[in-house]
């Protein structure tokens, strides 16, 4: 099992970056997908989450009306697009493959069985 996190890098506040998590060794269709983040000296956080069919989607506050999560079933692989950037933004990404991801649990790291690596998104200010 493999999720492959890419697209971080450095934007200047107000700004947007396109993250990718290319997936394999998995089904892609039967599992629900999360995208978390992580801040030096802070806890992981949930930022979105989509449904197995692209139909239902979660976000955090923080990030909702910036945020958009996507799934391609093609390629086997999820996506954050992330506009309006904040320096308030700038973290360690990571996406996160769940069989079950219901609606009261899409928030929390244990719901996900497979994690990716990170990738660094910082917002200059």
């Amino acid at each position: 099992v493999q999720l492959q996190a890419s697209g971080g890098g450095l934007v200047q506040a107000g700004g947007s970056l396109r993250l990718s998590c290319a997936t394999s060794g998995f089904t892609f269709r039967n599992y629900g997908m999360g995208w978390f983040r992580q801040a030096p000296g802070k806890e992981r956080e949930f930022v979105a989450a989509i449904s197995r069919s692209g139909s239902i989607t979660f976000y955090a506050d923080s990030v909702k009306g910036r945020f958009t999560i996507s799934r391609d079933g093609a390629k086997n692989t999820a996506y954050l697009q992330m506009n309006s950037l904040k320096p308030e933004d700038t973290a360690a990404y990571f996406c996160a493959a769940a069989v079950v991801l219901s609606s009261g649990r899409y928030h929390y790291t244990q719901s996900y069985d497979y994690w990716g690596q990170g990738t660094l998104v910082t917002v200059s200010s």
